[in-house]
């Protein structure tokens, strides 16, 4: 099939138009990062979904293609994607809360692209995390550390294309979506932060047809996976493969926003209690995600045995 095909199928009108089988979905996918397709086309075909909503079956065959190119990289527990703007986040926690998961003995890779906004990629250095260059450096970093950060740009050039395509079209694309499900480590579980509450579910349904076996996705700070201590956390996903959703409550009285915490960097420490809640709430959900029982326990045990293996892990327990 050619791609003007399954534009076919997405634009016939009201009453012929539908969405794309998986199998379509990834065939569909797989005609786009070969570069033959014609520009006009790809962006016809990610407006019409757009502008009909996509399914989980679009999604999970358009990530299994995408999946399918990218370079071969070592196993690893936990995927960790990292795609928000950043528009309504603060200091990136959740970095440290992925570090303290390799302190946990969990090999984590984090892979991502935040638009015109360097606070992420400028806190890896502060939290630790190394960034990789290709895969035998993200090998070598992950024996080492436990953890590695691959940047889109460098782990999948032609999928960054496409995701870059939104300066183009002004509008967001199914290819967001997309890179969250890109799981480059063939991860069995990942954690992920939505900024739209409606695309929790699409996603947990999409990681249940490509057979993942642990997912937790929350409406996080600004689009990431963060809990914030002072809200309820509604998370939906998948424990041992079956479809599952739970509710965590708050751990702190207050009124308060993650872009409200003190800190202007990760380098600024020692954290408060309100920022220490941040870092070991988040990793205490991802433990969960991995399975371990005892989690919120066992991320502040970890906290605060170990505040040397990073400068800005310290902190008065709560």
């Amino acid at each position: 099939m050619s791609l003007s095909d399954h534009v076919r199928t997405l634009g016939r009108g009201p009453g012929r138009a539908r969405s794309l089988t998986r199998d379509e979905a990834q065939n569909a996918m797989t005609l786009i990062l070969e570069e033959g397709c014609a520009p006009e086309a790809i962006g016809a075909l990610l407006m019409l979904m757009r502008m009909k909503g996509e399914t989980a079956e679009e999604i999970a065959g358009f990530a299994a293609a995408a999946q399918a190119s990218t370079p071969a990289l070592p196993a690893v527990d936990l995927d960790w994607p990292s795609y928000a703007a950043g528009r309504t986040r603060g200091v990136p926690w959740f970095l440290l809360s992925a570090r303290l998961i390799a302190e946990a003995g969990h090999r984590v890779l984090l892979h991502g692209w935040n638009g015109q906004d360097n606070a992420v990629r400028a806190g890896l250095a502060d939290a630790g995390i190394g960034v990789a260059r290709d895969a035998s450096d993200a090998a070598r970093l992950l024996d080492r550390d436990r953890i590695a950060y691959m940047p889109l740009e460098v782990l999948h050039p032609r999928l960054f294309q496409l995701l870059d395509l939104r300066r183009v079209l002004g509008l967001r694309s199914c290819i967001n979506t997309v890179c969250r499900m890109l799981n480059p480590g063939r991860a069995p579980s990942s954690v992920q932060g939505v900024f739209h509450p409606s695309y929790r579910l699409l996603q947990a349904d999409a990681a249940a047809l490509l057979g993942w076996h642990g997912l937790s996705v929350i409406k996080g700070g600004g689009g990431e996976f963060e809990r914030n201590p002072a809200k309820d956390a509604a998370a939906f996903g998948l424990r041992n493969a079956a479809p599952w959703c739970a509710t965590y409550p708050a751990t702190r009285d207050e009124v308060r926003r993650l872009s409200d915490a003190s800190a202007q960097s990760l380098a600024a420490a020692p954290p408060t209690a309100f920022e220490v809640d941040i870092v070991t709430g988040t990793a205490a959900l991802a433990l969960d995600t991995l399975g371990e029982t005892q989690a919120e326990t066992t991320a502040r045990d970890i906290w605060f045995a170990h505040p040397g293996f990073s400068p800005r892990l310290t902190g008065e327990r709560a």
